[in-house]
């Protein structure tokens, strides 16, 4: 292979390598978000959204362009979680549609392969705003674009490493096109992460040393989580990672003092140690990263018998394995029952799906007839994938999808558009309160576009407020916010900023509430005592005694209380 191409097996460890530095700077992206709200945040997103898709390429025996690509694209697509990582599964997947014609990348399709990335990820955006991840991607393809025109012969090194360079030119500006960004101090982070994964990408064409290491794509979360009931210890919990165990038939001296040395040393080098001497015997129990030390120790002292040394890691990881696909095949069993149990049913007309967070808000979904519940939120955004499980779990023709989070709204477009035998309705709704207005006007004797429709009209009416606290100082309009601080947060923006929850939430309340108001509605979260709710309440209604105001257990958690007015 020639510096010029890039072949399947040097493609993937590019991508596994960008992976990886992604992962590496995700909480310095995620510091970058200008709203200082203790939420999923970028880098969080693009990271799990870019380790499912590395994990579909780490588990890839045989590697191939074709198998690549499959790889990248379905993996990024099924784990996107955020906008942001919904847009980085569309770049992936529009680069990928290029890569998989050629055996070898050469820099005039890799450069072809940059602005399809570009095209499909704009594609997949309804109002692609610029000063974000799409205004770096787009930047660094033009660039390529231009190198290429300018010189057919362009070295590949020398490409990216200017495509880079524009990259971080463009972010670097991003600042200058969205004021909120200037205004906070920071860069985009979407574009930021972008960065990232170049970089990543370049170190290992270069050839610069990497730990392209993955965790395969084997089990799922509920399977992992029960196979940690099973075996309390971790892997990166083992910290020595065998198990030495020997007796030592004493042929010296053996005093206590001796003794005390001995323990000493082995302390000095692992733990889980057992050291208990009888007349002419010793027997020695030590976890360790190296049993040569401790033999070499004890041969000081005599002979040795009964040498016995298990890697406490792989009998673990075998255990591990073994429990995962075990229950891994009672899921798959349990499952197949389920799919059953749906298929004998008469299939409903109509489902819903709605994301939920807390259990009093889940319960109140419920009673409004939601059929299937996808536990996320603001603090870890749903995937592609759990809307695509939820989907296949609703009995109906047609679904109707809430996402209740502006940042959720993309992903489930994206399962939309994977879905091929229901009609899936994507209700664009940012906030719990719009959800379950949502469900409340749903008309069953009206055709689904009809209900569509009404309810996209409806939850335009409802505006909501957000109460939370501030886990950054920031600077934001006119209001500078101090970590630690209680914000009431708006649709739009920042409302109300204070040091105590009731005055921000009462300030908040002021600045929705109008003259044509006439419901306000109020969650309370786990953190909050229902006397405490009560209170508040009641100072609610003193202050607005033409509107209704009704008080819900929510037990949202991050949130203190999640108020609607409409």
């Amino acid at each position: 292979m020639s510096a010029n191409t890039i072949d399947a097996s040097l493609c993937a460890r590019m991508f596994l390598a960008g992976a990886k530095n992604l992962e590496a700077n995700k909480e310095w992206i995620n510091e970058l978000n200008v709203f200082p709200v203790p939420d999923g945040d970028t880098g969080t997103n693009m990271t799990m959204t870019i380790m499912a898709a590395a994990k579909e390429v780490a588990a890839i025996e045989e590697m191939t362009m074709d198998r690549l690509q499959k790889a990248i694209s379905s993996g990024s697509l099924r784990g996107a979680r955020g906008n942001s990582g919904v847009i980085l599964s569309q770049l992936f997947r529009g680069f990928t549609k290029t890569i998989k014609e050629v055996d070898v990348i050469t820099t005039s399709v890799l450069t072809a392969s940059f602005q399809k990335a570009v095209e499909t990820a704009y594609k997949a955006v309804m109002k692609p705003k610029e000063g974000t991840i799409l205004t770096v991607a787009k930047g660094a393809a033009e660039r390529a674009a231009e190198l290429l025109a300018e010189n057919p012969e362009i070295g590949m090194e020398e490409l990216i490493r200017e495509v880079i360079s524009r990259a971080e030119e463009v972010l670097a500006h991003t600042p200058d096109m969205l004021p909120v960004l200037k205004e906070a101090g920071v860069v985009d982070s979407g574009g930021q992460g972008l960065v990232q994964v170049l970089k990543g990408a370049f170190d290992a064409f270069c050839g610069k040393e990497v730990d392209y290491s993955v965790e395969p794509a084997a089990v799922s979360l509920s399977a992992k989580e029960k196979s940690k009931e099973a075996e309390p210890l971790s892997e990166a919990d083992i910290r020595f990672g065998y198990c030495t165990e020997f007796i030592i038939m004493l042929e010296k001296e053996y005093t206590e003092d001796t003794e005390r040395e001995f323990k000493a040393f082995l302390e000095s080098i692992g733990d889980s140690i057992v050291v208990v001497s009888d007349d002419d015997i010793v027997k020695v129990h030590v976890h360790t990263n190296d049993p040569g030390l401790a033999i070499q120790r004890a041969l000081t002292y005599g002979s040795l018998t009964r040498m016995k040394i298990d890697n406490m890691r792989e009998e673990h990881h075998e255990r591990l394995i073994k429990d995962a696909e075990k229950i891994a095949a009672q899921q798959k069993e349990q499952e197949a029952a389920e799919k059953e149990a749906r298929e004998k049913e008469p299939e409903k007309e109509t489902g819903f799906i709605s994301v939920s967070i807390g259990d009093g808000i889940a319960d109140i979904f419920r009673d409004l007839g939601v059929d299937y519940l996808i536990e996320g939120g603001q603090t870890m955004n749903p995937s592609t994938e759990d809307m695509m499980n939820a989907i296949e779990k609703v009995h109906a023709k047609n679904i109707f999808i809430l996402p209740n989070n502006k940042n959720i709204i993309l992903a489930a477009n994206q399962a939309k558009a994977m879905t091929e035998d229901r009609n899936i309705y994507v209700i664009p709704t940012t906030t719990i309160p719009q959800g379950i207005t949502a469900v409340v006007n749903y008309v069953a004797e009206k055709s689904p576009e009809e209900n569509a429709q009404m309810m996209e009209e409806e939850i335009s009416h409802v505006k909501t407020g957000q109460l939370t606290y501030a886990v950054r100082d920031t600077h934001i309009e006119d209001k500078v916010i101090h970590a630690g601080d209680i914000m009431g947060v708006g649709d739009h923006a920042i409302l109300a900023v204070g040091n105590d929850i009731d005055p921000v939430a009462e300030e908040t309340v002021s600045l929705m509430v109008d003259e044509d108001t006439e419901l306000i509605s109020i969650y309370y979260g786990e953190d909050m005592r229902e006397e405490e709710a009560e209170a508040l309440k009641e100072k609610i209604e003193n202050s607005y005694p033409d509107c209704d105001v009704e008080l819900n257990y929510g037990g949202q958690p991050i949130y203190y209380y999640i108020i609607s007015v409409e």
